[in-house]
């Protein structure tokens, strides 16, 4: 009886081995899994959606002030926002390389207030904020500061892969981008006529406030800031986020905002979500929006449009506006705000883009 019981116990494992190598053509190997898939994707591995989306500011944006032609110059600037990193994530990209790819064209798109288009200090200077974060790794890297680089998103993602360090500022930061090959351009590549406008209209309410007079000057939130990002989901099921600003107008030299603050402005976690925010930068620096999102998906099991809304609305009760973009690791999307518009657009699960500005 010994002996049939173990030609029996012979057979019962060549049976399953044989079984097993059968079935193994068919699997992903599982060191390559586990190094380059998000865990909550294994189930679909070969079907990930890649999902972008992308913002330029939010605020005071009304239909009956906005003219056809100036509609059409921001929608087409999104449009080729959108195009940059969806053509990335479409043959295979990173997130990390689609989002910096995305934000880098609204940084050149004078229309917005990054890069190119960035507003004016009180000084009459230019000084713009970045960050970017990979949702795998949790690495970051993110600028502050910057007079003379004309794409401050690709500088704070390599401040992120080569410093050593997660956040650089200023003259530092710019020492750095020359030492790794990034050109430093002149500060009158970042003016614009329209920019300078908006400066000189708040210079004058302001005079106008101290001196008792009676004009009025009409400030627009377009006069007085603005931001510009996008997060990413790609094909591995990897998520990334990437801000970029020129700040607010008027505001203090040195002044940072919440963009390049991580947790803040830019935040990214493979587990949860990736967020960019724009709106009011001291109020979301104080809530740390970004990271409370991701929080209150980790810890509370709230959704990704229940967890934003409930981070805007800790916002809204500090008393400050704005709105954001997020996409979470299923390839969900929300992009809420509670201001009157927001620059927004997105790349539908069949990669149509839509594009839209008002509420």
């Amino acid at each position: 009886m010994k002996r049939v019981s173990i030609t029996n116990c012979f057979f019962a494992i060549v049976l399953f081995n044989a079984g097993a190598l059968a079935a193994a053509p068919g699997q992903s190997p599982p060191a390559r899994v586990s190094s380059e898939r998000n865990p909550h994707h294994l189930a679909n591995m070969e079907t990930q959606t890649v999902r972008l989306a992308i913002h330029g500011g939010a605020g005071t944006i009304e239909r009956s002030k906005m003219t056809p032609e100036r509609e059409r110059e921001y929608r087409a600037g999104l449009e080729r926002a959108l195009t940059a990193g969806y053509e990335i994530l479409k043959r295979g990209g990173s997130s990390l390389d689609a989002t910096e790819a995305a934000v880098r064209v609204l940084e050149d798109d004078p229309n917005f207030n990054a890069g190119k288009g960035s507003v004016f200090t009180s000084a009459g200077t230019n000084e713009m904020d970045a960050a970017i974060m990979d949702g795998k790794t949790l690495a970051a890297g993110a600028v502050a500061s910057l007079k003379h680089i004309k794409n401050p998103i690709s500088l704070a993602r390599l401040v992120m892969e080569k410093s050593g360090h997660v956040m650089m500022d200023s003259e530092g930061a710019e020492l750095f981008a020359k030492e790794n090959g990034i050109e430093l351009v002149d500060q009158k590549y970042f003016f614009t006529q329209e920019r300078w406008d908006a400066l000189q209209k708040i210079k004058a309410a302001e005079k106008s406030r101290t001196s008792g007079g009676g004009k009025k000057f009409l400030i627009t939130d377009q006069d007085r800031h603005g931001t510009v990002g996008a997060v990413a989901l790609d094909q591995n099921g990897n998520l990334a986020a990437a801000t970029s600003t020129g700040g607010t107008t008027n505001k203090r030299p040195g002044r940072v905002g919440d963009s390049p603050v991580i947790g803040a402005g830019t935040y990214a976690n493979n587990a949860t979500c990736a967020v960019s925010a724009t709106g009011d930068g001291e109020y979301f620096i104080r809530a740390t929006v970004a990271r409370d999102v991701s929080a209150l998906m980790e810890y509370r099991g709230m959704s990704l449009k229940e967890a934003a809304r409930a981070a805007l609305d800790k916002v809204a009760k500090l008393g400050g506006t704005g709105g954001l973009i997020a996409i979470d690791h299923e390839g969900n999307m929300t992009l809420p705000f509670n201001t009157a518009g927001m620059y927004r657009g997105y790349a539908d699960p069949n990669g149509n883009f839509v594009v839209e500005i008002y509420k």
